[in-house]
């Protein structure tokens, strides 16, 4: 059997969920440590006075039978969205629907994407092992034992705490932040070269609300379809909100933009952007009603262009490991088996 270790996990979205977890059912004492005051990462749901809004990832698939195993332990919980996705294409300038093949079932968490990382935490958050509003800013060796690892964190006020005596530690973060963080430790120069060749994506993301269309003989604005791919230079995915199983009614839109505009527009402000994604939306869908809802979220690493190729990173001698859907891709399930196979191989 092996000997119960005392494991940080610096991040609480997906992987680190499914990484924690699995160290816990192994007999391990785990602690998260989470800079947001809230765990999920890009599995988020923003509220408004209309209603929802999922404005990191849209949906998930179901590959892996771990996966579909790991699921069933939440029965209730995810439904299946009939997306009703079609393909824009942007040909000569004119934006036309094209109807894409049915694939593979999409599904969301009800109410909202947050709720199953937040339902697979709340054993963890119950028994105290997530630290919310905590940001990690630094790795070192201990001080009292140098074969251990102790982490330096900023609280909700900037105030500065040390946790300590971690037989080992992982980052279930994007590879950029595990980069700034591990950039001058030694012990994982090994780990960090392999990192080297991983690309992420921003993504700026859109929402909008239209309560005007919920009127008698009025169901929806615009298309037909709920959601859908984009060629248009500045939009790759737009989704109907309210179309997704307990949503609600009234008419809600997520909009992505596309991994290059939205680098090329990366330090834009807000009002810019929701400007332009406003007038690219009017295209694409043909809705150029007000809407009386705009917000608008920039996440700086979003969607994996060159992923890791593995599920994992592990130094078994440093005590150090690297996890997160980049090491896959960019789905969730990518996300999940990341963390879950790289709590197998601590474990």
């Amino acid at each position: 059997m092996t000997t119960p270790k005392h494991i940080a996990i610096v991040g609480a979205g997906m992987a680190a969920i499914a990484c924690a977890r699995t160290l816990v059912q192994a007999g391990h004492r785990v602690t998260v440590l989470e800079k947001s005051h809230r765990v999920g990462g890009r599995m988020a749901t923003r509220g408004s006075a209309f209603g929802t809004f999922d404005h990191g990832a849209q949906y998930f698939t179901v590959r892996d039978p771990r996966f579909a195993m790991a699921l069933k332990t939440t029965p209730t919980l995810c439904k299946p969205w009939s997306a009703n996705t079609v393909q824009m294409l942007d040909e000569h300038g004119h934006l036309a629907a094209a109807v894409m093949p049915p694939g593979e079932s999409h599904w969301v968490p009800v109410p909202g994407m947050n709720m199953l990382p937040q339902r697979w935490a709340k054993p963890m958050l119950d028994s105290q092992r997530i630290e919310l509003q905590t940001r990690v800013i630094a790795i070192e060796p201990d001080a009292l034992n140098p074969r251990k690892w102790q982490l330096q964190t900023a609280g909700a006020l900037d105030t500065v705490h040390v946790y300590s005596g971690f037989d080992a530690v992982v980052l279930a973060v994007p590879a950029p932040h595990a980069q700034n963080l591990l950039t001058g430790c030694s012990a994982a120069a090994s780990i960090l070269q392999h990192t080297r060749r991983v690309s992420i994506a921003p993504c700026w993301t859109l929402m909008l609300a239209f309560p005007q269309a919920v009127q008698p003989g009025l169901l929806s604005l615009g298309p037909q379809w709920n959601a859908a791919r984009s060629t248009h230079h500045r939009i790759a995915w737009l989704a109907r909100e309210s179309s997704k199983p307990g949503r609600g009614s009234i008419e809600r839109w997520t909009v992505q933009a596309s991994a290059q505009w939205s680098q090329d527009h990366v330090q834009d402000d807000a009002s810019r952007i929701e400007a332009k994604l406003l007038k690219a939306f009017a295209e694409v869908t043909g809705i150029h009603a007000q809407p009386a809802h705009v917000d608008t979220k920039r996440w700086l690493h979003a969607q994996t262009i060159v992923p890791l190729g593995q599920s994992h990173l592990w130094d078994a001698k440093a005590g150090l490991g690297l996890c997160g859907d980049w090491c896959l891709g960019h789905r969730v399930e990518d996300a999940f088996i990341s963390g879950l196979e790289m709590a197998l191989k601590i474990a």
